[in-house]
This record gives structure tokens, C-alpha cells and sequence, in this order.
């Protein structure tokens, strides 16, 4: 009898224990972070129909194949992108609010004294880039001042051009002020909310010319309603084989380019961030998924967060160093 009874007290001890442990279990597991498991916001802070957004269209569904949920599309313009980084600065660093990041525009921004933005680059958390989109310059089809990129800077040189740029410290904005200052061309940057708005501007004979970015041009430069006349890039554009790069005319190379990453607010959880870092790594690098930007013009141009970071860094630096063409005391 008192054999049965110690090992019914042995098996309850065990019994305690099991469950004490299990209950341990229970708790570690708890604290360990479940992510994602609900649908994911990419905030777009331009237009939609603009290269920022073709771009992101073409990556969701391979972002979403990796992390396994929904992640939706949410424009934001307005305020030459700040309506979209501010509430993506100021998002819930969760996860669940994340964004394209645009540089030069960021950058100079964040720069301008004029501007006295709180954000700065510390407001956020670079998780990857996603494509390099070089800028070009288009013309009317019915232009007859100037037909290519050198009888427009020798036309410029003595007539003043109105160009259409997407926002102040852009990359558009930032293309125009270098070609002044490289060419002696009298070009007046006139602003746009994005490539829509400009594109329409420029057919409707609103502006004379337009400096935007190579993915926006794909179909008008196809059917002819718009003319590209140049690249500012070092190699020619598989969209645009015979068009010749700024590179090919000199004396001034100019290379320029809008860089289009995708970012978090600051504080983003580091486990978060590793889980986000992977799957837009994977995206990003999906051959499809390359395949398809090529087709719109976009490159696929992988970098880790860290790297883009430091990118943006030396950017800064480069800014700093056009206060002179940017007109900043």
C-alpha cells in the first residue's frame, strides 16, 4: 500500500513539474515575435501611375510571396513626397507600415536649411533598395527648335527653356541645375506633383521640355507621342538602344539617377527588420521580378539596408557640396 501511494506522489510531482515547464515553454514562446500575421502598408509617396509606383506594383506580389501576407498599396502625395515620409517616420515601428524612400529628394531635404525639417536620415530605417531609375530628358515629337540633346544645350544657351520636374531636390530638379551649371543652359525647372502631371504638361506645350526618369517614358516613347533624346547613365538602355547617354556627348558627363529603397520608421525591432531585409532581399532578386522591370525600363538594384544607409551618407556629402547650385546660405 504504501508502495502505491508513493509512486501516485511520485507520478503527481512529475506531473507538477511537466507542467511547470511546459508552462516555461508557454512563456519563452510567447515572448518570441510572430511576424507578420496581418496585411503590411507600402506607402507610395507620389501619384499613382509614376515610377516609384510602377516599380512597386511590379514587386508586391513577390514581397507578399515571402512574407506570406498581403501588403497593400497606399499612395500618399503631396508636399514633393513629405506627406508620405512623415507618416512614415512618425508609423508605429511594427512592421506594418513601411515605405519607399527616395533619394536625392530625401536627402536634400532633410539638407535644406530652408526647408527645416525635423526628419532626418536617423528617422528612419533602410531595409533595402529596389531599382535605380536614371533620368532622361524628352521633347515633343513635333519639336523643330532642337531634334537631339546637342541642338538643345546649343538652343539653351541663349533661350531660356521651361523643363518639367517632379518637386525641389529631386532628381529631376537636381539633373537641371547640373546641366546649367555644366552647359551654361538657361533651363527654369517648373514644378509638378509627378509624371502624370508633367507628361500631360509637356504634350499640351506647357513646358518645352521634361527631365523625369527612363521608366516613365516606356509607351509614349514607343508610340511617338514623346521623344527621348538622352540618357544620363553610363550604358545605353536596352528600353532605348539608340538614344545616346550624356556620357556619349560630353564634355560634361552627367550621370544622374532617382534611387528608390524601401524603409521603416527608426526603432524598427532588429528581428522585424532581419525578417523584412530577407524577404525584400529575395523579392528583389526574384528573376521575374527583374525581368519585368526590365521590360518598364527599371534596373533591379539590390542593396542590403546597412549599404543603402552608408550610400545615403556619402549622398549627403555630395549634396552639401552643391550648396552653391542649390542655392542654399
Amino acid at each position: 500500500m504504501r508502495n502505491k501511494i508513493g509512486l501516485v506522489v511520485l507520478i503527481l510531482v512529475m506531473g507538477l513539474l511537466l507542467a511547470a515547464c511546459g508552462s516555461q515553454g508557454g512563456t519563452d514562446q510567447a515572448k518570441k515575435p510572430s511576424f507578420p500575421t496581418k496585411p503590411i502598408d507600402l506607402i507610395i509617396p507620389f501619384p499613382a501611375g509614376g515610377g516609384t509606383d510602377l516599380g512597386a506594383r511590379v514587386l508586391k506580389p513577390y514581397l507578399e510571396k515571402e512574407l506570406g501576407v498581403t501588403v497593400n498599396i497606399v499612395n500618399k502625395p503631396g508636399a514633393e513626397g513629405w506627406v508620405g515620409w512623415a507618416e512614415l517616420a512618425n508609423a508605429k515601428p511594427d512592421g506594418y507600415t513601411i515605405g519607399y524612400v527616395n533619394s536625392p529628394t530625401l536627402v536634400v531635404h532633410t539638407l535644406d536649411p530652408n526647408k527645416k525639417r525635423k526628419e532626418k536620415l536617423s528617422s528612419y530605417t533602410m531595409l533595402a533598395n529596389h531599382v535605380t531609375d536614371a533620368n532622361v530628358i524628352v521633347i515633343r515629337k513635333s519639336e523643330t527648335r532642337f531634334t537631339d540633346v546637342k541642338s538643345l544645350f546649343e538652343y539653351a544657351k541663349t533661350h531660356e527653356l521651361t523643363t518639367g520636374a517632379n518637386g525641389v531636390g529631386s532628381d529631376d530638379h537636381i539633373a537641371i541645375l547640373k546641366i546649367n551649371k555644366a552647359y551654361g543652359t538657361k533651363l527654369r525647372p517648373i514644378q509638378f506633383k509627378g509624371a502624370p502631371e508633367s507628361q500631360a504638361a509637356l504634350m499640351g506645350g506647357h513646358i518645352d521640355i521634361l527631365v523625369a526618369n527612363v521608366s516613365e517614358f516606356v509607351e509614349t516613347h514607343r508610340t511617338g507621342e514623346l521623344k527621348v533624346i538622352t540618357i544620363m547613365a553610363e550604358k545605353q538602355s536596352d528600353i532605348y538602344p539608340v538614344v545616346p547617354t550624356m556620357s556619349e556627348i560630353g564634355p560634361a558627363k552627367i550621370i544622374n539617377a532617382s534611387s528608390r529603397a524601401i524603409g521603416g520608421p527608426a526603432g524598427l525591432d532588429p528581428q522585424v527588420q532581419e525578417i523584412l531585409g530577407k524577404a525584400l532581399e529575395k523579392a528583389i532578386n526574384n528573376p521575374e521580378h527583374k525581368e519585368k522591370l526590365a521590360k518598364m525600363g527599371l534596373v533591379a538594384d539590390y542593396r542590403a539596408g546597412a549599404d543603402y544607409t552608408n550610400l545615403l551618407k556619402a549622398l549627403e556629402q555630395d549634396v552639401l557640396s552643391m550648396k552653391d547650385v542649390l542655392g542654399w546660405k
